[in-house]
């Protein structure tokens, strides 16, 4: 087939449909120029439980191969679990996993040694031109002789130690905690990385099926997360996690079963981290997350960097600035410690450390770091995506108290709110979020917002 890759090649990853759009043929090309643009000699490659991942990893992995690479296949693991095993063993990496887009789509999430990101300005440019051209009939790179290697490792229990010296669990009180992994990656990490701690699991959706029988592994939507809140209440459990379908997003839903922003989760973790590095460091978070976040760093100790947007933006921050922790309004969280990778799994055992040291229920101990009224992301359907954003900032710049910025999309702030208002990369779609320093104010700039936008 000659592909047109323009739907598949996004901006950090590869995603689309199986196989409307992509098959393993075009699988078994990205291997081939993988291997080419990184000048690997080893690889390692891993896969969610969707029913096409494996025979695509495999494909992958032969293409890579012919290319003279050694590759190592670690099988089923979550995302975060590919970034420990390339920060680890040193080496780039491959993940067969569509995250939470549903059952017929798959992907892959590729980096460099160390977890380092591959996106279109590092490498994912490169890839998706050899791809095309190979597929448009260009000859291939001659085969290497010999080829490289296929092997086989299981790094589960590896990942789970590493996680577990980055967080002291020792003296953690018994906790009830309800975990619905969505059919995902979570049933299988988290009975290996909770083993072990005081804690009574009650697991919702363990079983691997990437067809997602009872609810679509995308926890950010509020109807995929209500059968976890319905449990925690009706078990009485101290807390809910709810994994998306890789793995590498962690949501948390308090005693009540209400959810708790992922705003006042970074501001959490990033508080625990500074104590960990003796109250400084850098901490970043993307330019939609809560004032709350900057506000908590700078009580601890730490400097906080704002930023756009997007994985790729963040890892990128974390290591010019040599941060210690980054998170993000979509419940992506960073570390240093786990090669500026995200990992949803580590941000839940920091969760669980700081609920268990105390006595408290979790609503308590989170509303400290939620200090504001926030809207969650609103997305509008709109045909003229920059006429839209003209039209606010023309309403809007007749005001004296009003400053806009426009890292990413336009932001415009007051003492008393702030909202942004970003276009889609890929959807005709507006995305606003609006906080306020209380209910009734953010409620107010919400609606006058959607009225200009959606007329």
């Amino acid at each position: 087939m000659v592909a047109d890759l323009s739907q598949l090649v996004k901006a950090y990853d590869v995603r689309g449909l199986v196989p409307d759009q992509w098959d393993e043929s075009l699988a078994e090309l990205f291997g081939a120029a993988f291997v080419q643009v990184t000048a690997a000699e080893a690889i390692v490659i891993g896969h969610d439980m969707r029913p096409t991942s494996p025979a695509m990893a495999d494909a992958f992995a032969r293409g890579a191969a012919a290319g003279g690479a050694d590759v190592t296949l670690i099988g089923l693991c979550s995302t975060d679990q590919l970034y420990y095993a390339s920060g680890a063993l040193d080496l780039p990496g491959a993940m067969f996993t569509a995250s939470h887009n549903p059952a017929q789509y798959n992907g892959i999430k590729m980096c460099r040694a160390g977890a380092a990101p591959v996106g279109q300005d590092t490498g994912l440019a490169e890839i998706r031109a050899l791809v095309e051209r190979w597929s448009d009939g260009a000859p291939l790179p001659p085969a290497s002789t010999p080829p490289g290697t296929i092997t086989e490792r299981d790094t589960l229990t590896d990942y789970a130690a590493h996680l577990l010296g980055l967080v002291d669990l020792t003296a953690i009180r018994p906790l009830k905690v309800v975990v619905d992994a969505g059919n995902g990656m979570g049933g299988h990490t988290v009975p290996t990385v909770l083993a072990g701690l005081p804690l009574d699991v009650v697991p919702l959706y363990f079983d691997l099926d990437g067809t997602f029988p009872n609810h679509e592994a995308n926890p950010l939507d509020p109807k995929n997360i209500v059968d976890l809140q319905a449990r925690v209440r009706t078990e009485g459990a101290d807390l809910g996690l709810a994994f998306d379908g890789d793995a590498d997003r962690c949501f948390v839903v308090d005693e009540r079963g209400e959810g708790v922003s992922p705003s006042a989760i970074t501001a959490l973790v990033a508080a625990r981290e500074l104590a960990r590095n003796g109250g400084e460091g850098t901490v970043i978070h993307n330019l939609i997350t809560s004032w709350s976040v900057p506000e908590v760093v700078r009580e601890n100790g730490g400097t906080p960097v704002r930023t756009r947007v997007g994985h790729s933006f963040i890892k990128t921050e974390m290591a010019r600035h040599g941060a210690i922790f980054g998170g993000e309004h979509s419940a992506h969280y960073y570390f240093r410690d786990f090669w500026n990778a995200d990992t949803g799994m580590l941000a839940a055992l920091h969760v669980l450390a700081a609920l268990g040291g105390q006595d408290a229920p979790l609503s308590k101990l989170v509303a400290e770091y939620d200090r504001y009224a926030g809207s969650g992301e609103i997305n509008s359907t709109v045909a003229d995506q920059a006429a839209s954003v003209a039209k606010v900032k023309q309403t809007y710049g007749t005001r004296e108290d009003v400053t806009f910025d426009a890292l990413d999309g336009l932001t415009v702030t007051t003492a008393d709110w702030w909202f942004n208002l970003r276009a889609s990369n890929t959807e005709p779609l507006l995305r606003l979020n609006v906080e306020a320093r209380d209910e009734k104010t953010m409620t107010a700039v919400r609606d006058e917002v959607l009225n200009l936008i959606r007329g």
